[in-house]
């Protein structure tokens, strides 16, 4: 049974040996990249932050005395070193105004970044980049990443969209069990009794992390599926390099106001209150002809920007009404966490607690299987709480359902025939929606072509599988030999790195660490021997 299981989890890790020494130009910038993006608390390339134009100040935790090693840095990198004005115990503990100056949130260990604007550890692009690292051979940035991400849970209240104090509001895609195994199927073949301690170790630290998604305002108690929320208000001030954003959305939604949902805008009464407390040489506007966001919205586009998908038209126009529904990605990863745990409690021991969890996937099963997915489509769509119907916005994410192990073979070949939706020339759009946003067609992106492709090869669709991955790895390729950079992003209708984003984050940084870890796996998946039986269905069937 714990057999089957094992096996189940080498494919969705797509677990092999270290990759070989890197052979050709691309293959060494992404080697190189493990170094060159790593940073850490005594490097004085972690604390600059572009996104907002403050001098650089490192907090640490109100119950943490100061290392040595960050004495030291004060004076190297003209970095000021405060403490947080009290203990963090949970989410909203501490709002980010209250903290005069934002700055950087320590951490112990040394961990890679994305690259470009984005100089910090974040939540979800860790679960890519680890993968990656582990493919390198990289044990140690691996383990250090997690064991970043139980500091955070430990004196910042949970995982953080990312260690800035600007994100002690939200969270982000809860990956964390997928990393654990992931470092605990890289440790135990030579290691065992040390990858098991790791595995009791993480225990306390899953189980926190699980609970923040299963309780309010996390919570959905009527469906028992979950929804993201960020717990802070109004704008967010990350956004000040590209300080009219909220500006530009106010004008689309004046300019359609057959598509602009009610109670995304009101009229300005007062003059905008935010730029003092910005921290920043920048101002973020938030008014225009007379207009502002409602709070309404300010509360989806925080919840958006939890999510990861930041931003589409999924949620409604610029993703304003995100914490409204429950979302097929993050109930599918929510199921894949409750399986680990099985595994995890099963390996340690504890049979009872293994049950336990077990029987809370098959609830959170049911509820997706009967409230997400659509039979006329043969897509799963997110859940509007609200209308209590489910949206009609076909998105990439169906295919998280796949990687989580949750479709039966029936949905699975339905899931496959729709493949044309979304597959264009360079890999697997976001949507069948241009909108303009970056998380919408025609762009995609490493992470969402890495999952949907291990998701189609997990269920026994191989060639479907591979031809994602020649796609998405030629498109990375081709553009790396055009300009020598690897991309956070695609245009994947013709294959380049031309994004043309009309509101948001309109660079395409360049980097970038999820984009080279799913290229070094999806090269090795390409050239992996083919297993002569089938593949494993679903966790459900294989413990």
């Amino acid at each position: 049974m714990r057999l089957r299981y094992y096996l189940t989890a080498l494919l969705l890790v797509g677990l092999c040996a270290p990759a070989q020494q890197p052979q050709t130009p691309i293959d060494t910038y992404i080697h190189q990249g493990w170094d060159t993006l790593s940073r850490s608390m005594n490097d004085c390339a972690s604390f600059p932050d572009s996104k907002l134009a403050a001098a650089p100040v490192l907090y640490l935790p109100a119950e943490e005395k100061l290392p040595a090693a960050v004495r030291t840095l004060q004076q190297q990198c003209n970095v000021q070193v405060l403490h947080l004005p009290h203990r963090i115990r949970k989410p909203g503990d501490l709002q980010p105004n209250q903290i005069p100056t934002p700055g950087l949130l320590y951490l112990p260990n040394r961990y890679v970044v994305p690259g470009g604007r984005f100089n910090e550890m974040y939540g979800w692009d860790s679960y890519f980049i680890l993968l990656g690292e582990l493919a390198d051979g990289r044990i140690d940035l691996a383990r250090g990443t997690i064991e970043n991400f139980f500091y955070e849970i430990d004196h910042y209240g949970s995982i953080l969209n990312a260690n800035r104090t600007y994100y002690l509001t939200r969270s982000q895609p809860p990956f964390l069990s997928s990393m654990v195994l992931a470092v605990y199927h890289a440790e135990e073949p030579e290691n065992p009794k040390e990858a098991r301690n790791f595995l009791r170790k993480a225990l306390p630290y899953l189980i926190r992390d699980h609970s923040l998604w299963v309780t309010l305002p996390h919570l959905d108690p009527t469906t028992g599926l979950s929804r993201y929320v960020d717990l802070g208000n109004g704008p967010v001030p990350e956004i000040n390099d590209d300080s009219t954003y909220y500006i530009d959305v106010i004008h689309w939604l004046l300019a359609h106001p057959a598509q602009a949902p009610a109670g995304y805008l009101e009229k300005a009464t007062t003059a905008p209150a935010h730029c003092a407390q910005s921290g920043s040489s920048a101002c973020l506007q938030t008014q225009a002809d007379g207009y502002e966001l409602t709070p309404s919205f300010y509360a989806g586009d925080r919840a958006m920007r939890e999510s990861g998908f930041d931003t589409s038209f999924r949620f409604g126009p610029f993703g304003g009404s995100t914490e409204d529904y429950a979302p097929i990605c993050l109930n599918a990863l929510l199921y894949k966490y409750e399986r680990d745990l099985a595994f995890i409690t099963a390996t340690l021991g504890d049979t009872t607690a293994a049950v336990t969890w077990s029987s809370s996937a098959g609830d959170r099963l049911q509820a997706i299987n009967s409230l997400l997915w659509d039979e006329n489509t043969g897509l799963y769509f997110d859940y509007d709480l609200q209308t209590q119907q489910r949206s009609t916005y076909p998105y990439l994410t169906t295919y998280y359902a796949l990687w989580a192990g949750i479709a039966s073979p029936a949905q699975a070949k339905r899931l496959v025939a729709a493949l044309p939706l979304f597959e264009r020339p360079g890999g697997l759009a976001m949507s069948t929606q241009i909108t303009g946003e970056q998380w919408d067609a025609p762009f995609g992106w490493a992470p969402t072509n890495w999952l949907a492709t291990i998701g189609l090869a997990r269920y026994g669709y191989t060639a479907e599988a591979h031809r994602i991955a020649r796609e998405f790895t030629s498109t990375v390729a081709i553009n790396y030999a055009h300009d020598s950079t690897i991309r956070e992003k695609y245009n994947l209708a013709d294959a380049s790195a031309n994004v043309a984003v009309a509101t948001g984050y309109k660079a395409n940084v360049i980097g970038f660490g999820w984009t080279n870890a799913v290229y070094v796996r999806m090269m090795q998946f390409l050239n992996a021997p083919q297993p002569s039986s089938p593949a494993l269905a679903t966790p459900s069937q294989n413990q």
